[in-house]
């Protein structure tokens, strides 16, 4: 391989991890919305050139996580709750289709990682840490068996705005075990190839998790 092919891979994988990094502290809160995404301590704190955090900048306000403003800067958007119905309304749709699509398309190699998903559902502590991190792979696993990278780019944008409310909100939510212990099901109906299964539990699960926001706001 070139040198030249060789710089852009590691460029590539420099943005890559640029963009998850700050992704993630945004997403968990510690990147709180209204906060200045301010380059140069970043940059220095996270080990990430400029180049790279510049693209992850522009990435995550293509994903509404950040908004830049000319002359100002970039800030971390907002969490405005009444966005909550419409981001759930776009996920009650595509989660349950992403469910089926993995329940037909999953590879044997696939189905054995989401069997070993159930098993870490059925054992998940209930602190906010462990149960966001298997909520978060579960959610993720399954895009990523629909094998559908349109479907699975949409809904990982959708299920992060998500995840930021549920964090925003994790200790006034009641039975958040339950919430993840839902995905046992979910996860057998995949594993088995029950498609319409997997739909009517994904689509229960959205609509649970919405319930359970509108109960304490």
């Amino acid at each position: 391989m070139s040198a030249a092919v060789n710089s852009r891979n590691e460029g590539r994988s420099q943005a890559e991890r640029a963009y998850l990094t700050l992704r993630d502290l945004i997403l968990t809160l510690r990147l709180p919305p209204g906060s200045p995404v301010q380059e140069e301590p970043l940059t220095r704190e996270l080990g990430i050139g400029r180049t790279p955090f510049r693209e992850a900048v522009k990435r995550l306000e293509s994903e509404s996580l950040i908004a830049i403003y000319p002359r100002r800067g970039s800030f971390v958007t907002e969490v405005n709750i009444t966005d909550h119905a419409l981001i759930a309304d776009v996920r009650r749709r595509l989660e349950g289709h992403a469910a089926w699509r993995a329940a037909e398309r999953a590879t044997d190699e696939e189905r054995a990682e989401l069997a070993e998903l159930r098993r870490i559902v059925g054992d998940v502590s209930a602190e906010q840490e462990p149960i966001m991190s298997v909520d978060t792979l579960v959610h993720r696993a399954i895009y990523r068996c629909t094998h559908n990278r349109y479907l699975e780019g949409t809904l990982g944008q959708y299920y992060n705005l998500s995840l930021r409310i549920w964090c925003l909100f994790f200790e006034r939510l009641p039975d958040v075990t339950e919430h993840v212990g839902e995905h046992a099901e979910l996860l057998d109906a995949v594993v088995t190839g029950d498609g319409e299964r997997a739909d009517r539990i994904a689509v229960a699960h959205v609509d649970h998790f919405e319930q359970a926001i509108r109960n304490v706001i």
